[in-house]
């Protein structure tokens, strides 16, 4: 019966993925900045979106930090908006805006209601031609990514985490390093150098604009002529192409936390790129056996024998590399190899037989879930069209990656839980409290 159940749940949530088919259009301006529009008049708003293929791998080993310095110091104001009043025209005029960075990209964005579009795409426009970079700005936004940092990082449980993870797992490639980078290393850089990096990097051919939502296209195209055409092509952008060699033999390292009192085990695997076939079905094996109270770990771990009070599979894909982790918290006096060797046996299985019947049901029906959900705002259609652009050279990926993790089989989880998430192939990292340092 729970079988007959489950089949007619997933053969639902396959059609309502099928119906959901975003409509696009794309086109190049002779500048290099490639459009992307998407029109839903279902309601009267409209995003406006600019992704910026820079991020913390593109920095100077001795200037880390500055893309993410970027996203805060490209709201400072322009030849047209004056200091500090960016973030005021956005709200008198009904709107909201947000940027983030990684270490593949920077992504700014707007929603307005949709007639305010025009200025949307004044605001993004200015922040590409007329950006005012001056020691005011850079002096203010230092201050602001410190507190940040502080906020965050140096006084967070568990915020040099991920930082440590890193850097014991790439050698040679960029992202050894933090996205928020060094505070020494913006303190010593000069305002010339600012300038370069903003003149390198923040041009039309090395972005994407999307406008998506309640839009008529040929008024659209119209308003994007207008404000961006004029806008100097930049030189082309070199991108990073620094390998890693292999890890042959297993990585053991440790780091201290001054705002913890509960230590934290993680067993690291460099991964492939996200574009790799084998990335998407790693993300299958991390919703397996982690995602919700039912799944392998918590299950076994938390909840049937007690030994963890959180635990965790992450399959986090980049551009260049991936990184596959498996974390745990101990609960009561387990200790932290306790935890690495019950994370190793359900691993361990994986790789011995196949996931059942059931539980690979499952995670289709998940994956087709979380497909429907990433388009069930225009906010995250325009973002899910800058990125697959971007990194992937298919702006249909919005419609068809779903087939990819259809066609995933329960032999290929098997193959690749064998061939990436070995002993001899990974990091074992021991997060501990200050107080446990000798």
């Amino acid at each position: 019966m729970k079988k007959s159940l489950f089949l007619p749940l997933f053969v639902l949530t396959g059609l309502l993925v099928q119906a959901q088919n975003v409509q696009f259009e794309e086109y190049d301006l002779a500048n290099g900045l490639h459009v992307i529009l998407h029109q839903d008049n279902g309601a009267p708003l409209v995003t406006t979106s600019v992704l910026y293929h820079v991020g913390a791998k593109d920095e100077e080993p001795e200037r880390t930090g500055f893309a993410h310095f970027f996203e805060h110091l490209l709201f400072e104001g322009t030849k047209n908006i004056e200091r500090g009043e960016w973030l005021s025209i956005v709200s008198s005029n009904g709107g909201k805006n947000n940027a983030y960075t990684n270490d593949d990209f920077t992504y700014y964005y707007e929603v307005f209601p949709s007639n305010n579009l025009q200025l949307g795409l004044w605001l993004e426009s200015e922040r590409m031609l007329h950006p005012v970079i001056n020691q005011i700005g850079v002096d203010t936004q230092n201050e602001v990514v410190k507190e940040e940092k502080r906020l965050r990082v140096d006084n967070s449980p568990y915020g040099k985490f991920l930082e440590n993870v890193k850097k014991n797992l790439f050698v040679n490639h960029p992202y050894k390093h933090t996205t928020i980078g060094e505070m020494e290393h913006l303190d010593a850089a000069s305002l010339d150098e600012f300038l370069a990096f903003n003149k390198k990097y923040y041009v039309p051919n090395n972005a994407v604009l999307v406008v998506a939502g309640d839009i008529d296209i040929p008024k659209t195209k119209k308003m994007i002529a207008d404000y961006f055409s004029t806008i100097p092509r930049g030189a082309d952008v070199p991108r990073v192409n620094i390998k890693e060699e292999p890890i042959k033999a297993p990585i053991k390292a440790l780091a201290y936390d001054a705002n913890i009192q509960i230590p934290a085990v993680v067993t690291g695997y460099r991964m492939p790129s996200m574009k790799t076939r084998d990335s998407k079905v790693l993300d299958m094996i991390s919703t397996y056996l982690s995602d919700g109270k039912s799944s392998k770990l918590y299950k076994k771990m938390v909840d049937e024998e007690k030994m963890a009070l959180q635990v965790g599979a992450l399959n986090f894909s980049q551009e260049d590399y991936g990184m596959y982790l498996i974390y745990g918290l101990p609960l009561g006096e387990n200790s932290l190899e306790s935890l690495v060797n019950a994370m190793d046996e359900e691993v361990i299985k994986i790789q011995t037989n196949l996931i059942s019947e059931k539980d690979f049901q499952k995670l289709q029906n998940k994956f087709e879930t979380d497909f429907v959900n990433s388009n069930a705002s225009v906010e995250g259609i325009a973002n899910s069209l800058a990125e697959y652009y971007t990194f992937f050279g298919d702006t249909n990926l919005i419609n068809t990656e779903i087939d990819v993790y259809r066609s995933i089989t329960r032999e290929e989880i098997q193959a690749v839980a064998k061939k990436y998430l070995n002993k001899n192939q990974r990091l074992v990292l021991d997060y501990l409290p200050e107080s446990a340092k000798k």
